[in-house]
């Protein structure tokens, strides 16, 4: 069990440095809310994120912020559940209408890993300590 739990640990880290680094280079990351970027900051990634419900924004308003950075590229990170996928396939569509590619391949390697355990973004710190833990006591 602690051999499965250490391999999520270091898949989970993987993908979260893998981030971190393409977030550095200038990529912007979109998420939901607020406790989402507090989470990444808190997972060491720094670079711009963009919050899409913050503030009322419509998805015409996240977009038009991401068309603001000059960005070619930009990470979709939404929560896992339906609302949060369903936020992600509709910004998806306009991205790609304003020619602007929206990377969700993190996501998916994430819910992949943690579909079952966590439904948001901002649950993956926690998630981490707690796996962190359970190695430790093991």
């Amino acid at each position: 069990m602690t051999t499965r739990l250490k391999q999520k640990e270091e898949r989970i880290l993987s993908i979260l440095e893998r981030l971190a680094e393409e977030n550095a280079k200038g990529m912007p990351i979109i998420v939901e809310g607020k406790k989402d970027l507090e989470t990444l900051r808190a997972l060491f990634i720094n670079g711009r994120i963009v919050l899409a419900k913050a503030g009322r924004k419509s998805i015409l308003d996240v977009v038009s912020e991401i068309q603001k950075t000059r960005a070619l590229k930009v990470i979709l990170l939404l929560d896992f559940d339906r609302r949060g996928r369903e936020l992600a396939r509709h910004l998806k569509r306009h991205l790609e209408q304003m020619r602007i590619t929206p990377i969700t391949a993190y996501w998916s390697e994430l819910f992949g890993i943690v579909g079952k355990d966590i439904k948001d973004v901002e649950g993956l710190a926690a998630y981490m300590e707690t796996l962190k833990s359970k190695i430790g006591n093991s």
